[in-house]
């Protein structure tokens, strides 16, 4: 028989995880309801594909796309960043490292996962922007470069920590069939261990992917807020998260087809890293039984 003590703890557990569940549930709950009547008055067709954002404007329109490719391509350029440094600094920690040097550095990395994005946001319109406006003529000085770089720092920790975790589980019996084969560190590294691990990097990847795009402060700061339809990075863009921030400052009133534009643009973006966190957990769950 459990004791009280476990009972109480097991109950505390089970709150905890109900209370999750609940929450979510709400979020959705919310976001349905008000999104319902935004597209009770626009169509779902002309909101999928319309390419004007002007919900703000006199005259509007209710295109997301506008919003969805800014989102899209800074999110792509944080990738771009984020992934060669990531997995690089993985592979170094997990088989060229010491152990005492990766105890050490290991930690200082995550540090970056700690600073507020609001400081991330400001070095990229400060630092960043200026830095890149030297030696690309013609970059404004809102655009999507300077925010999918910085985003690209932001999420090097998430990549490099879940990766090196997918290296390290990898059976040290695979390790020293490749070496008894002849095969040099570098050969093993890049033929044996990155595609045995590959569904956990693919799910760091796409968990890093999932944090960039639902990213607010730094794309707010320094990614400007003029929704247009491009993928040219050098002009200011406007991202989902961008225009919730935007509405939400309190100059728009509610219960207004603006105001209801919000929930909206937050339903597509739910959706997107609702699918995304359950595509990493599936290939999570494949790696585990992989290696069962």
């Amino acid at each position: 028989m459990p004791k009280p003590k476990e009972k109480l703890i097991v109950s505390a557990l089970a709150l905890s995880g109900w209370l999750t569940i609940f929450t979510t549930v709400g979020i959705l709950f919310i976001l349905i309801f008000e999104s319902s009547q935004f597209f009770r008055e626009v169509g779902i067709w002309e909101f999928l594909t319309g390419t004007q954002w002007t919900p703000l404007f006199s005259k509007k329109e209710y295109g997301i796309l506008p919003l969805l490719t800014a989102t899209l391509l800074t999110s792509v350029i944080a990738l771009l960043v984020a992934l060669p440094i990531g997995l690089s600094i993985a592979i170094y920690l997990n088989e060229y490292a010491n152990r005492k040097f990766r105890r050490a550095i290991k930690p200082m990395l995550e540090v970056l996962a700690s600073v507020p994005t609001v400081v991330y946001g400001f070095f990229a319109l400060t630092i960043i922007t200026p830095f890149l406006q030297s030696f690309i003529p013609g970059l404004s000085g809102f655009n999507s470069i300077s925010p999918g770089i910085v985003m690209g720092i932001m999420i090097i920790p998430m990549i490099s920590s879940l990766s090196e975790d997918a290296l390290f589980a990898v059976p040290k019996s695979l390790r020293d069939a490749s070496y008894g084969m002849g095969a040099t560190r570098f050969q093993t590294v890049f033929r044996v261990l990155i595609p045995s691990a590959s569904s956990g990097i693919i799910v760091s990847v796409i968990l890093a992917i999932s944090r960039a795009i639902g990213e607010t402060m730094i794309v707010a700061i320094a990614a400007g807020q003029q929704p247009r339809f491009t993928l040219n990075p050098m002009v200011p863009v406007e991202t989902i998260t961008t225009y919730i921030v935007q509405v939400s400052l309190g100059d728009v009133p509610r219960d207004s087809m603006e105001y209801r534009s919000i929930f909206a643009a937050g339903i597509v973006l739910f959706i997107i890293t609702f699918v995304m966190n359950n595509v990493s957990l599936w290939l999570k769950r494949r790696y585990h039984r992989q290696y069962e």
